[in-house]
């Protein structure tokens, strides 16, 4: 086992010290009433002396003192299962919400760089099986501690020469449970991550079930997924066989413990060293104590998922985080739409450049049209001045103030974005356009819905603003999961915009009066649009051609076409056709 696991496990537990105090203490009591009985149980065995030679009397005091202890102890223990159970699901509900904040406060590099699936199996499957590990955990370990401590007091008060061979047969099963806790603890970790990476994998072909079908790819994606499940397999088989041999090998070492003292305490009986009560009250000591290594062995399996689980979490929770904000940033009221480009240089891996010595002015008001071949950094430009990533080197300032000595919540709010991966919640079709504005108006909802054309449509679903969208959005077409991203941004009318093919989805018709609508809202807003479309870059006061990190061209569109460059080629390839 993982010490520094096994401390930060602990850290976690600490806001709950009053619930695992309260839990020890019943565990303790629990302890201390199950032990009484076997003595109790003895004495009334020596009260049976023979036929006619039973002490009525004293064994109903006896029966009635073990009925007390039997109902104190089972009130202990529920007491103890309270606690614990709560102590376990408080711990992974903190462990869960650490885990899913660290991953709102990354830098999106890491969420880019990471299979989405296995953020959710760390989240999910790892939160869930830390806290059914604790709960089991805690309930064996510490009533068994308890339980082993008290009986070998209690042994070496009645037989210390018994109590001896006991604690000699013992370190036989604490060995075998520590050899199989040594394999199993890297097994359960392999079955961790294999499980992650099944998580990813079938996250991935069920959002393109449909392209999976439409290139006949059923196949390959099965002997992917079975590849990757017959690793999840192997690492769990050899996982569940370790474990498995851990309780019979200490059941097999009890046992001999159990014989050791059925011998032992026999001759003693017989020379009259020991009552035929006292020796009934060793051998169920003998039991009691060799029971919480049994238990202890019976949950090993769970004890390293969550071992292994709890890594993977803290995994997340110590992801780090995008660096703070200056002490001196500011967040202005106010945004002109000046931006500032100024020898910038920036790639994603830093032996592949992509943009170098990128310089740009957009006065306030203007609206750029962003063309060029997939991969030659259209993307990107907006991830930098949305500050997703930051630049290698160079400046990027809004309004003269360098975007590094603003406040990133700020700078991302003078933005409206409207990509062509739409993403909706799982929520009414009124919260997803709110959802940059939670205080809006039902009135100002509408507006926004009527001002993206999307107003005619929403009132044919089934209730309205009121419908639920489905998860993905599936109960939408591309189209009008489009139009609700946009109306999304018509409500909160920010200060500059940024359209990443925001009307790819959307026909003919309905592009034409989305197109006015952003016209209407561009009006006096500095805009940057990357565009595939003809449609969508005629009105640009620039256009930036960019190939391979690099502005080749600027100009309007007819400044561009009378050159005959590398925008000319480009239009005359893709554009003229449309």
């Amino acid at each position: 086992m993982n010490p520094s696991i096994l401390k930060r496990i602990f850290q976690a537990m600490r806001p709950y010290k009053g619930n695992l105090l309260l839990g020890c203490c019943s565990a303790l009591l629990q302890v201390l009433f199950t032990l009484i009985t076997p003595v109790l149980i003895g004495q009334g065995i020596d009260c049976l002396v023979g036929k006619n030679q039973v002490d009525f009397s004293q064994l109903t005091i006896i029966l009635m003192e073990m009925a007390g202890c039997i109902v104190l102890a089972s009130a202990f223990q529920w007491v103890m299962n309270v606690c614990i159970r709560k102590i376990s699901a408080l711990t992974a509900q903190d462990m869960r919400q650490q885990a899913f904040a660290s991953l709102n406060s990354v830098p999106l590099s890491t969420i880019d760089q990471t299979p989405h699936g296995d953020f959710v199996s760390r989240l999910v499957n790892d939160a869930d099986a830390v806290s059914e590990g604790l709960l089991q955990g805690l309930t064996q370990l510490l009533p068994g501690t308890a339980t082993i401590l008290g009986v070998l007091v209690i042994m070496f008060c009645l037989n210390p020469f018994i109590a001896l061979v006991v604690v000699l047969v013992t370190p036989l099963s604490i060995l075998f449970a520590k050899f199989v806790a040594s394999r199993t603890h890297t097994l359960f970790r392999k079955q961790a991550t294999a499980q992650g990476e099944l998580s990813a994998y079938v996250n991935e072909m069920v959002g393109g079930q449909s392209l999976v079908k439409a290139f006949g790819y059923e196949e390959s994606c099965f002997e992917r997924f079975d590849k990757i499940n017959e690793s999840l397999q192997t690492s769990s088989l050899w996982a569940v066989f370790y474990s498995a041999a851990a309780n019979p090998g200490t059941r097999f070492v009890n046992n001999i413990v159990y014989a050791c003292v059925g011998v032992f305490g026999g001759l003693a009986a017989i020379q009259g060293a020991l009552s035929v009560g006292t020796l009934s009250a060793f051998l169920t000591y003998a039991n009691q104590y060799t029971k919480p290594f049994n238990e202890v062995t019976s949950v090993l399996t769970q004890l390293q998922t969550a071992l292994a689980s709890a890594q993977r979490l803290f995994w997340v929770i110590d992801l780090e985080a995008e660096p703070q904000d200056s002490t001196d940033a500011i967040a202005p009221s106010h945004c002109n739409g000046l931006v500032e480009i100024e020898h910038v240089n920036f790639s994603y891996r830093k032996d592949i450049p992509l943009i170098q010595d990128f310089n740009l002015t957009v006065k306030p008001g203007q609206r750029v049209a962003i063309v060029g071949p997939t991969g030659c950094g259209k993307t990107t430009l907006i991830n930098l001045l949305m500050r997703f990533y930051d630049v290698d080197s160079g400046e990027i300032r809004i309004d003269g103030t360098p975007i590094r000595q603003l406040k990133r919540s700020a700078l991302r709010s003078m933005y409206g974005m409207v990509l062509q991966e739409t993403w909706l919640k799982n929520a009414t079709v009124r919260e997803n356009i709110a959802y940059g504005k939670p205080n809006a108006t039902m009135e100002e909802i509408v507006q926004a819905a009527k001002a993206a054309h999307a107003h005619n449509f929403i009132q044919r679903l089934s209730d309205g603003y009121d419908t639920i969208i489905a998860p993905g959005g599936g109960n939408l077409s591309a189209g009008q999961k489009q139009l609700l991203c946009i109306a999304r941004i018509l409500l909160c009318r920010p200060q500059m915009l940024i359209l990443d093919e925001a009307t790819s989805n959307i026909d003919t018709r309905t592009e034409m009066l989305v197109q006015a609508a952003f016209e209407k809202l561009m009006e006096g807003r500095t805009s940057f649009v990357v565009a595939h479309r003809l449609s969508t870059i005629q009105t640009a006061n620039i256009i930036l051609v960019m190939n391979a990190g690099q502005i080749v061209e600027q100009g309007t569109h007819a400044e561009l076409l009378a050159r005959g460059g590398f925008y000319a080629n480009l239009y005359n390839s893709q554009f003229a056709v449309q």
